[in-house]
């Protein structure tokens, strides 16, 4: 390969491995949201939960299935067990009950090997448990559902938070430029005794506190990025990227109504629905409790008892060297007659319990219509207060150009300069903030109504 070719394979690469790092840390609002959902730990916590919910209903599931052990013990009696019993039994000479002789049963070691199954036939414990423990897997779903709802509207809020920074930063920049021309014009006019020196440092003045204004930005759009890596999962001393810039789209700032809300979207509402199947579940297994459980079993195993520890070994001829086989099936029913009235009062309580989360949810409907409805209003109001700062900054531009041509043709004054480029300034901090505010009310009035991850 010649030097030339070398060196082109060697720029290819790295651009294409500049390229690869530019777009690794650049995102846009919704590659960071993709992004959050994939790193963020309390949202991979909620999706843990959820394989949590579901091997635990895996685990009750595996209790109606056959349940088979293997066993096997060994046994060797240092000493062998005595009986004691009456000597007349082997000789009718001695008096019944006046002697007894002790006797040990059986040999010095015994070993027991085999399987042993048995099968849950019924038991209302398990049926709804079993119904329990699928409803649970279902909580687990919404409960991460809302993480994600919560996920997004943080990431959202700090996505924008930057950007809207990154815009106030534009026009200080902006002012800044406007400024620096206003000041250079101004100290000529002193130079020639047109203007005073106190109208010169009354305007450096203003431009030292842009100065500041510019690095207190700077220093909050830093932040805000730490802040947006912090919810997305991202290295924070890693460098980020936002690729979306401010748009303020016509839908935005359409009025929504008051009084259309469907709390039933909202996570918070499915949670609490979820939960009251959950206890009119527990209610209908405690009253179903009072049936017994039926379960049937069996056993196969082979038993030897030797004098000698030689267990494995086999002799067909020799009944102390064989395995005896043993086997049996049976089946048992559990009924409890009585039990002193726990399980009546347990229902008690479960039904108050069940009673209590009807309360709740009718709470929090009222609850979900009064926060849809302020979220509503707080929407339609940071709307018109947008509308109204958006003409106010454009009438303080104004008022500024017209005194800068006032100042140029000598009809205005210094001052006149200073006025309006403080009301610039004000006007356009004022501005954003009616920015931001539009849009985290928008996010809470998606978020109340349950359309965030629409």
């Amino acid at each position: 390969m010649t030097l030339k070719k070398i060196i082109i394979s060697t720029l290819i690469l790295m651009c294409g491995f500049a390229n690869a790092q530019q777009q690794n840390n650049s995102f846009s609002l919704q590659q960071a949201i993709d992004y959050s959902i994939k790193n963020s730990p309390n949202y991979l916590i909620a999706n843990e939960d959820i394989k949590l919910a579901v091997y635990k209903k895996n685990e009750i599931t595996g209790l109606g299935l056959p349940q088979i052990t293997g066993s096997f013990d060994f046994k060797d009696y240092f000493n062998i067990p005595v009986s004691i019993i009456d000597a007349s039994a082997f000789n009718p000479t001695i008096p019944k009950g006046t002697v007894y002789n002790t006797v040990s049963f059986g040999l010095k070691y015994s070993a027991t090997a085999g399987f042993s199954a048995s099968q849950l036939l019924f038991s209302a414990d398990y049926l709804f448990g079993l119904k329990a423990a699928k409803e649970y897997v279902a909580l687990s779903k919404i409960s991460a559902q809302r993480s994600k709802t919560e996920l997004i509207s943080q990431v959202s809020k700090a996505y924008y938070g930057v950007l809207i920074n990154k815009e106030r930063l534009k026009l200080i920049d902006a002012n800044i430029t406007k400024l620096d021309k206003s000041l250079s014009d101004l100290k000529a006019y002193n130079k020639q005794g047109l203007v005073e020196l106190i109208d010169v440092e009354r305007l450096e003045v203003t431009s030292n506190n842009l100065a500041i204004e510019k690095e207190k930005v700077t220093e909050l759009i830093g932040v805000g990025e730490n802040l947006l890596k912090f919810q997305i999962g991202y290295k924070i001393n890693e460098a980020i990227v936002l690729t979306d810039s401010l748009n303020l789209t016509e839908d935005l700032k359409q009025d929504v109504s008051v009084n259309s809300s469907d709390f039933s979207k909202r996570e918070d509402y499915q949670l609490l629905t979820a939960q009251q199947t959950l206890l009119g579940i527990d209610v209908k297994r405690l009253k179903w409790g009072y049936l017994p459980t039926i379960a049937a079993y069996g056993s196969y195993q082979y038993n030897t008892i030797r004098p000698n520890a030689n267990i494995f070994e086999s002799d067909k001829t020799n009944a102390v060297k064989q395995w005896y086989p043993i086997s049996l099936i049976g089946i048992t029913a559990n009924l409890n007659i009585f039990d002193g009235l726990q399980r009546h009062y347990k229902i008690q309580q479960a039904k108050i319990t069940l009673q209590k989360n009807i309360y709740t949810l009718k709470n929090l409907e009222l609850a979900a219509q009064l926060e849809s409805s302020i979220a509503a209003i707080t929407f339609n109001n940071a709307i018109k207060t947008l509308k109204n700062n958006e003409r106010n900054m454009l009438l303080a531009k104004h008022i500024y150009e017209v005194s800068q041509k006032k100042l140029e043709q000598g009809v205005g004054s210094n001052l006149e300069i200073v006025n309006a480029q403080a009301s610039i300034r004000e006007a356009e901090i004022n501005y954003f903030n009616a920015v931001y505010e539009l849009i985290i009310a928008k996010i809470d009035y998606k978020k109340a109504n349950g359309t965030l991850l629409k």
